[in-house]
């Protein structure tokens, strides 16, 4: 079964601790629902560096990639649907899903 890597893209941060609270209760819903799909269920990324042959900055785009995970699914149209029902969509986020290649 293909691997597929959900990149998470820009989203709003929560307005209150509550707020947060009800997003994280969602997306642990939402991970339970896909079972054994799962093989990464979330990693966010932090300070991250754009670098270049000439130079290193921080990043600053507001719609830099936050974090991936990573599911299997039978094909690319179920993992548009998984990626559909990812509530990061619910904060403004935006998603890319890509195929991933299994190196040999």
């Amino acid at each position: 079964m293909p691997s597929f890597m959900i990149a998470y893209h820009g989203g709003s941060q929560p307005g209150s601790k509550e707020e947060g609270m009800a997003h994280m209760g969602k997306w642990k819903a939402w991970i339970e629902s896909l079972g054994e799909n799962v093989i990464n269920p979330g990693t966010p990324l932090m300070d991250t560096k754009k670098i270049t042959s000439n130079d290193i900055q921080m990043e600053s785009d507001p719609d830099a990639m936050k974090g991936f995970a990573i599911v299997k699914a039978d094909n690319l149209e179920a993992a548009i649907e998984i990626a559909k029902s990812d509530p990061f969509l619910g904060i403004n986020g935006t998603i890319h899903l890509s195929q991933m290649m299994e190196m040999k």
